[in-house]
């Protein structure tokens, strides 16, 4: 990446993440961390009290990058079929024809996932991984971007079924909007109707794609990647832990690092852009033992006690 691609990319990137501010507003963060996870072409698992603009977010990031948006309610009775789509057969033509499901578009709202089966979450496995599904035998590629934006109420537990440990690995970020402040509180009142419907594309979906392959080249040492090293194996050999991050987490932190990065006109990636992103893409991945459990820790706790406690690589002289 030259300067000026990371100068064109971090410019870019903030008229994105304005757009999207525009409907969410006072969730800078929250927004920054939503389209890092689609620009280094992962997914996204929020976990929040119904009302805080799940939904919205999902439209805002659509309409920003010119692409499509179906929302799934996930719900006991919801079928494998129902997400990704059937093959029925046509009298007239003499042959079956595949009828795609909500799960092809651009963005796609999974909300409330923990409330369908097992069954049904596992259709989602193989497209959050590999981009297509498979309808008896054949395969459907979705397309790019692709992003799954799926949704928990930690409040409400009555009736659901807890993430398997192989699905929540598959989210690339996971994070929570919360409740906006006073300020921001009063000026979504006072508009009081959705904001997403007046937001205008910034770029299109072929231009994503450009950001994400672009994002690939930023530079990371050797150093730095020694550090995300140690950082996974603190996480395993913690006490407090069962389980704990594995390659595939640390590929995730490292893609989200070079994105992080690139936002913020560098060519190279800090020490700091992992310690930023260590929480929000490893928490989730983490199991706690059962006597930290019942103390109330949690894994948050775990990994940013983890990050305090590992010493960064040094800053090499220019």
């Amino acid at each position: 990446m030259t300067p000026e691609q990371a100068t064109w990319f971090a410019e870019t990137f903030g008229a994105l993440v304005d757009n999207v501010g525009r409907a969410l507003l006072g969730k800078e963060h929250a927004v920054r961390l939503a389209m890092t996870a689609m620009i280094a072409e992962g997914h996204l698992l929020l976990e929040d009290a119904p009302g805080t603009g799940k939904t919205s977010l999902a439209k805002a990031i659509a309409a920003t990058v010119q692409g499509t948006h179906h929302r799934i309610q996930f719900t006991p009775d919801l079928l494998p079929s129902d997400v990704t789509g059937v093959t029925i057969y046509d009298q007239g033509s003499g042959r079956f024809e595949f009828h795609p499901g909500p799960i092809f578009a651009s963005v796609v709202l999974a909300d409330e996932i923990n409330r369908a089966s097992p069954k049904t979450q596992s259709a989602l496995l193989e497209v959050m991984e590999e981009g297509q599904i498979t309808v008896d035998g054949v395969t459907h590629p979705v397309g790019r971007p692709f992003m799954v934006i799926a949704t928990q109420n930690p409040i409400e537990q009555a009736g659901t079924y807890r993430l398997p440990e192989a699905q929540l690995d598959r989210f690339l970020i996971k994070t929570s909007l919360g409740y906006p402040d006073r300020v921001a509180a009063v000026e979504i009142l006072a508009g009081a109707k959705d904001r997403t419907t007046t937001l205008k594309p910034k770029i299109t979906t072929h231009a994503v794609g450009d950001m994400a392959q672009l994002a690939t080249t930023v530079h990371i040492d050797a150093a730095v990647l020694d550090y995300v090293a140690r950082l996974l194996e603190a996480t395993r050999e913690d006490a407090q832990t069962s389980l704990g991050a594995s390659v595939r987490g640390g590929l995730a932190l490292v893609r989200c690092a070079k994105v992080w990065a690139a936002s913020e006109g560098r060519a190279y990636v800090v020490p700091d852009d992992v310690k930023s992103l260590a929480t929000p893409v490893l928490a989730h991945r983490l199991m706690l033992d059962t006597e930290a459990e019942f103390a109330g820790v949690t894994t948050t706790h775990v990994l940013d006690r983890i990050v305090a406690d590992t010493q960064p690589p040094a800053l090499r002289a220019v």
